[in-house]
């Protein structure tokens, strides 16, 4: 039987809207994965911190506060410094498109705005995820 693939949905900063995050992750689960949500009010360090202890193949974050030039880099750092960097970073939120480019071209997952259909997210998920080594292998972080 193959492994689910496991997504870490987080709500960084003071932003206090995740009814987003909370209809994606049901939508991830339904499409038969398994979902993390940390809830609001997350530093980049606590949703690396959960990363690492849930063992995940994809972290999300959600961003509607404007803050996402600082807080993607700033976690996908993290990430790095604590041996994830087979772990996807995505997520979603208000981004302007130049930002998104200049995320993506810096190694962050696609990016998607409000409104982006939630099968065009599972697809990419599943298509992303299972092309990695790290799921091919069956490598785990613990």
């Amino acid at each position: 039987m193959e492994r689910k693939i496991r997504v870490l949905i987080g709500k960084p900063g003071l932003d206090g809207h995740d009814r987003g995050a909370k209809v994606v992750a049901c939508a991830l689960r339904d499409a038969g994965m398994e979902v993390i949500y940390t809830g609001l009010h997350q530093t980049p360090e606590m949703i690396v911190q959960a990363a690492i202890e849930e063992d995940v193949d994809v972290v999300a974050l959600s961003i509607l506060s404007g803050a996402h030039m600082t807080i993607f880099p700033k976690v996908k750092n993290l990430m790095k410094e604590h041996g994830l960097k087979d772990v996807l970073l995505t997520g979603g939120g208000i981004i302007p498109d130049e930002d998104i480019r200049k995320l993506t071209k810096n190694g962050i997952g696609r990016l998607f705005t409000p409104g982006a259909p939630l099968k065009e997210i599972i697809n990419y998920l599943n298509t992303a995820v299972r092309k990695s080594k790290r799921f091919q292998t069956g490598y785990r972080i613990k």
